[in-house]
């Protein structure tokens, strides 16, 4: 297996240096490589397609709790990974093994033939055709940057499509309001399917509605054809066929409930014919990494035992804003002094996201992502908290961080700043994929 994974290293090296860019918003590649490989985005299982800005990750999460309780197999593809690229590709639950994955990315890299693709658009045709080739009842299918160009928009009859809420981010590629971005985000409505659309601000589902009135899609919106609360420890879903009392989500923060309600919105919407048991299982046993997630392991060990510490991969603007209300959230119900330990890369609004925690945090340490060049530098990043009037200090490592954060009594620990930050704590943590 080590020699497979190896392997998969120098495949995944070779297909990088196949585009002088990594994003290159385009289907034109991606339609010339399917066709060569004799279409494989027609053969799948029924697709359910996620875009959006937030969110998508935990909404897809939801979807597969959801159907795998119902004893349903189900495909899963995300992006990026935290620790191994196996974890962007599921195959009827499982996460796909190295022999498996080489061989696709082999076979697709030989198709190719050395014509230049992007490193995204040919590791996407590879999992199509894993997902093609293996049988399973759905396909969770999320969107890596936009939607419109997007190489995982080649599915022409989707079984459904859902929009995560919208906000700022990759304005390099996509647009530099929400309007704009929205309308990329909606490329992926296809005339027949049917759409749900979470939480958006009125811009962003104009954009939407407007992009679903030139198809016939008539959207189903949160806050308008169905919604879901907190209620006294509960979920509470409700939508035209009724009213679901349901436990809460294992997800921890509030925006987890809106995630969670767009989830069964989808479900129901899309006629997955799922019971009130099947979706509170769901609920109950859904994972997903890195998002404020508790951690234990060999990082924790840095940390006295009365210490807390939380992973969270929010990254933009809207992230911070929902992860400093978590914290909030946690700081009403167990009060403790708020330690960041936060890197990011220089092309995020850094400023923008910890404007959100206000004065919460005691201290900020910052951490230059490893073997990244495009991550903020730590006294740059530190020089951005102390102008939002926060005590900050720059750091070279996570370990040192945590042992510096190791010095304030009964602190709340949070690593956060990037998705890429993220999968180098769980890496140091020793957390395997799952």
């Amino acid at each position: 297996m080590v020699l497979d994974v190896s392997r998969t290293d120098q495949i995944l090296q070779r297909l990088l240096a196949l585009h002088p860019k990594l994003i290159d918003l385009s289907l034109d590649r991606m339609d010339r490589l399917l066709e060569q490989m004799g279409r494989p985005q027609d053969r799948l299982p029924p697709v359910i397609h996620v875009a959006g800005t937030n969110g998508k990750g935990s909404t897809v999460a939801y979807l597969r709790a959801f159907l795998e309780a119902a004893g349903k197999r189900v495909h899963v593809y995300t992006s990026p990974q935290l620790v191994d690229f196996r974890e962007r590709i599921r195959l009827d639950g499982k996460l796909v093994t190295a022999r498996q994955l080489n061989e696709a990315l082999e076979y697709c890299e030989a198709v190719n033939n050395g014509i230049p693709i992007t490193y995204f658009e040919i590791t996407t045709a590879a999992a199509l055709k894993l997902f093609a080739d293996v049988p399973a009842d759905y396909l969770l299918l999320e969107v890596g940057l936009g939607g419109r160009y997007d190489a995982t928009n080649v599915v022409d009859h989707p079984l459904g499509a859902v929009i995560t809420p919208v906000s700022i981010d990759h304005v390099e590629y996509l647009g530099n309001t929400v309007g704009i971005i929205a309308k990329e985000k909606a490329g992926i409505i296809k005339r027949g399917s049917p759409l749900v659309v979470g939480r958006q601000t009125e811009e962003g589902l104009a954009s939407i509605e407007a992009e679903a009135r030139k198809l016939g899609v008539t959207p189903y919106v949160a806050g308008r054809d169905y919604d879901g609360f907190a209620q006294n420890g509960q979920l509470v879903y409700q939508d035209e066929m009724g009213l679901l009392d349901l436990p809460p989500p294992a997800l921890r923060g509030a925006h987890q409930i809106d995630n969670a309600s767009l989830a069964i919105a989808a479900a129901r919407h899309f006629g997955l014919a799922l019971s009130r048991e099947q979706l509170a299982e769901g609920l109950r046993r859904v994972v997903w990494p890195a998002r404020l997630q508790p951690l234990r392991g060999k990082l924790s060990e840095l940390l006295p035992p009365e210490a807390e510490l939380w992973l969270d991969g929010g990254h933009n603007e809207a992230g911070g804003q929902v992860l400093a209300q978590a914290m909030r959230d946690m700081d009403r119900a167990n009060p403790r002094p708020l330690v960041m330990i936060m890197g990011t890369f220089a092309n995020k609004d850094a400023r923008g996201f910890l404007g959100h925690f206000g004065r919460q945090p005691v201290m900020v340490y910052t951490v230059r992502i490893t073997g990244e060049r495009a991550s903020w530098p730590a006294r740059s990043l530190a020089d951005v908290a102390l102008a939002q009037g926060l005590e900050a200090k720059p750091m070279r490592s996570i370990e040192g961080a945590l042992r510096a954060a190791a010095t304030i009594p009964d602190a709340r620990v949070l690593i956060c700043g990037s998705l890429h930050f993220a999968g180098e704590a769980l890496r140091k943590n020793g957390t395997p994929p799952d």
